[in-house]
Formats: C-alpha cells, structure tokens, sequence
C-alpha cells in the first residue's frame, strides 16, 4: 500500500495537469528504507511529449547523486498519461527499474482544470504489474 500525504497527492496532480498535453514525470524522494515519500521533485519531460517520457540522463544523474548524498531514495516515481488510463504501458515497464518504488501514474485524458482524474499506483517488478491501494493521510 502508498501511504501519501494530501499534500504530496495534490502536487503531483497539479504537475500533471501544468505539463498537460505533455507527459509529466518526477520523482518522490524519502528517507533510505522508510517506504515514505516526503520530498517532491517535479522532473522536465526531456521528451516533450503527449506520449511518452523520458528523464534527462543529466537531471536524472544529478538527482541520483543528490539523494545519496542526502540518504534518500526514490519512494515515487510518477508520470502522466494524457491521452490513456493511467496503467503502466510497455514502454512503462521497460523503464521501471526500482523495484522497490511505487510507480505513479496520473491520467488527465478526461480532465480538464477541475475535473476528473484517475490516479493509481503499482509495484512494477522484474515486469510484474500489481497495482496497490492508495492511502491518503493530512501528515505522517
């Protein structure tokens, strides 16, 4: 199960709906093995597609770094689909290499500024696609 604050929950939908018709994409960072996503980190679709997303390999780098430095690691990794339901595609799970991450995915393909929206989230290993309850809570 995702434990995430409303907080967290609302800016990861709002990032969604700002890069919207473009794919948004961005990282989660918690603590190393706490399972608790605190750390909000809105990435740039490198891609700058409706399709598709792609971290920069040099942002990607940097964050690495950065949350080691900072004993963090990434709880969420989310991304938008603006055109499909917010199920991992192929192109999803050739990219999903934590397997202890809670992959996010936001659709907007039904939404507009105040409407509508699905968001889910799934374990994703070794290919494996298990989608999980979302719990969301004012503070840890």
């Amino acid at each position: 199960m995702l434990t995430i604050t409303q907080a967290l929950f609302d800016q990861i939908v709002a990032h969604a709906r700002e890069d919207h018709p473009d794919e948004a994409c961005g990282v989660v960072a918690g603590p190393a093995g706490s399972d608790r996503p605190e750390r909000f980190i809105p990435m740039l679709n490198a891609a700058r597609s409706p399709t598709f997303y792609e971290f920069d390999s040099q942002d990607l780098l940097k964050l690495y770094r950065e949350m080691d430095d900072r004993d963090e690691e990434p709880v969420i990794i989310y991304h938008s689909h603006t055109a499909t339901e917010a199920y991992p595609s192929r192109t999803d799970l050739s990219y999903a290499n934590e397997p202890g991450a809670h992959y996010v995915l936001v659709s907007t393909a039904d939404s507009d500024d105040a409407g509508p929206f699905q968001f889910r989230s799934y374990r994703i290993v070794e290919g494996q696609v298990t989608e999980e309850e979302i719990k969301v809570v004012e503070a840890y």
